[in-house]
This record gives structure tokens, sequence and C-alpha cells, in this order.
């Protein structure tokens, strides 16, 4: 395999854990704030952690895109 495809790959694995660990987190933050009655400020302040994951995510998945185009010529 190239080095170059051995680079798409791992950030390819890289973009999908930070995808599923954003959501999981996200989950667990929600229900974690249920649980204990956190205020609405706290429960908003991890919906906006979770946003900048998911943000980054796209960050990484047009980094991606971007890979696997320049991997085609």
């Amino acid at each position: 395999m190239p080095q170059q495809d051995q680079q798409i790959a791992r950030l390819g694995r890289r973009t999908a854990l930070v995808i599923a660990g954003t959501g999981a987190l996200w989950v667990l933050a929600s229900l974690i704030g249920a649980e204990y009655g956190l205020s609405q400020r706290v429960r908003v302040l991890f919906d906006l952690m979770a946003l900048g994951g998911f943000v980054y995510a796209f960050v990484l998945i047009h980094q991606l895109w971007r890979a696997r185009q320049g991997n085609r010529r």
C-alpha cells in the first residue's frame, strides 16, 4: 500500500473515531445532565462542545475528501 493511501486510511480512522466519540460523549452528557438535574446552562455547554466536535469532524472529512481528490491524479 503506497504511503499516501496509508495516510488517507489513518485520516479516515481518526475521522470515524472523532464522530463516534463525540456522539457517545454527547449522549452520555445529556443523560448525566438529565439524571442529576444540571442547569440548562451546563447542558447547553455540553451541546456546544459536541457541536465543536462535529465541526472538527466536518473539517477532517473535508481534508479526507481533498486528499482523495489529489490521489486520483
